[in-house]
Order: structure tokens, then C-alpha cells, then sequence
């Protein structure tokens, strides 16, 4: 019988694997929550969260709203928007127990056009960041003073 050390070294040279009961291909069930899927996915924090999501039409498949019980099934395509970002995947692998975000990397596969117009609007949102007033809390007397004065002048 292979010892403690034995059995971690083999695990660990096997490599990570996705936690959970999360299957692909050919012996995966027929499919799973597309909440919970979400949830697991690391795309909302809870299943609430995405339930919310999915009823309010932010999360689309095939073009078309859907219900938070509807059915994932591995090859399904969803358009997912959050914070007016969208994730345009493909799912890969069905967990119904949420990992970390390398093993929720793996349940979904997503289109490069998706993530180079996601990563533009990103830096879009901080150039106009750049230029937005600083403001911070409550004027000092002076500024106040300089603010009454500006506003007096005729």
C-alpha cells in the first residue's frame, strides 16, 4: 500500500484537476441549472446574483433570453453581459460545485473576438477615468472661499 507521501506525490504530478463532479464529452449527464452552472463558472458570486442576471435578460443563449432552470449542456453558447462588459463563451465542462477561478477557467472557452472588445472597453473606461474631475470629500475653508468668490462675480 502506497504511503501518504506516495499518493501526494502522485497527485501532485498528475496535475490539478477540476474539483467536483464536472464532467465533459462523452460522459457527460444531460445537463445541469444554467444558476448553478454560472455560479460555479465564477461568473456571478451567488446563484442569486445569477438568478437575478438571468431573469433581468443579461444572460442570453443562442440570442435568446432563457430561464435560470434552463439547461447547460456542454457545446451550449451564451452571451453573458455584467457591468456592460459581455463574455461571448462556449461551455466546455458542467461542475456543480464552485472552484477556483483556474478550474472555473476550464468549464468555458471563450472567442478571442469576445476578449479583445472586452479588453478595449476596458481601456476606453480608464482613459476616460484619466480625465474625469478628481474630486475628494468636502472642500477645505479655503477652497470654499475660492468657490463663494468665483461664484459672486458678476
Amino acid at each position: 500500500m502506497p504511503t501518504h507521501r506516495e499518493r501526494h506525490a502522485k497527485r501532485a504530478a498528475e496535475g490539478p484537476k477540476i474539483s467536483g463532479r464536472t464532467t465533459t464529452g462523452d460522459d457527460a449527464p444531460h445537463g445541469m441549472r444554467l444558476d448553478k452552472w454560472l455560479w460555479a463558472a465564477r461568473f456571478f458570486k451567488t446563484r442569486a446574483l445569477a438568478q437575478q442576471a438571468i431573469e433581468s435578460g443579461k444572460v442570453k443563449h443562442d440570442g435568446e433570453r432563457c430561464k435560470p432552470a434552463h439547461t447547460v449542456r456542454v457545446g451550449d453558447r451564451y452571451a453573458i453581459v455584467r457591468e456592460n462588459l459581455v463574455w461571448n463563451i462556449d461551455v466546455a465542462a458542467l461542475s456543480d460545485q464552485r472552484g477556483s477561478a483556474a478550474i472555473a477557467g476550464r468549464l468555458y472557452s471563450e472567442a478571442e473576438e469576445s476578449i479583445a472588445a472586452r479588453t478595449e472597453l476596458v481601456a476606453q473606461r480608464k482613459l476616460a477615468m484619466i480625465n474625469a474631475p478628481q474630486l475628494k470629500g468636502r472642500p477645505t475653508k479655503r477652497q470654499r472661499r475660492k468657490i463663494e468668490d468665483f461664484l459672486a462675480e458678476p
